[in-house]
């Protein structure tokens, strides 16, 4: 029997940690990611953030003191994450959240970059 990767890997506990505004969350396989609510809302898997199509997507800035303030369960199979800038149209689906936990570094060096090349900040306005 092949190891499980993202795409079979169920959450087991996800857990809001609003102090530190991180979202945990534990899959069956083991692994465990402590994700910061602003990493979760700048790779928000909705159009608004991913744009229509390939290179489409908007830099998200001004993130950095984001919060979550619901987790929506969608189906068996995903969770709708709310957040206090009034964003809530993304399905975060297990896969993805495995995705984001197992990338989290490379992505948040990635964004970083962006941000930087835009002139952009993490800050609010």
């Amino acid at each position: 029997m092949a190891g499980l990767t993202s795409s079979s890997a169920i959450p087991v506990e996800i857990r809001l940690h609003r102090a530190s505004r991180e979202l945990e969350v534990a899959f069956d396989d083991g692994q465990r990611f402590v994700l910061p609510c602003e990493y979760l809302r700048v790779f928000s898997p909705s159009a608004e953030v991913q744009g229509h199509g390939a290179g489409q997507g908007v830099l998200q800035v001004g993130k950095r003191n984001v919060a979550i303030t619901a987790i929506d369960p969608v189906g068996n199979y995903a969770v709708k994450l709310v957040f206090d800038d009034g964003h809530d149209s993304g399905l975060y689906s297990w896969a993805y959240l495995y995705e984001l936990g197992a990338e989290h570094a490379t992505r948040w060096q990635t964004y970083l970059n962006d941000l930087a090349a835009a002139g952009a900040s993490r800050d609010p306005q």
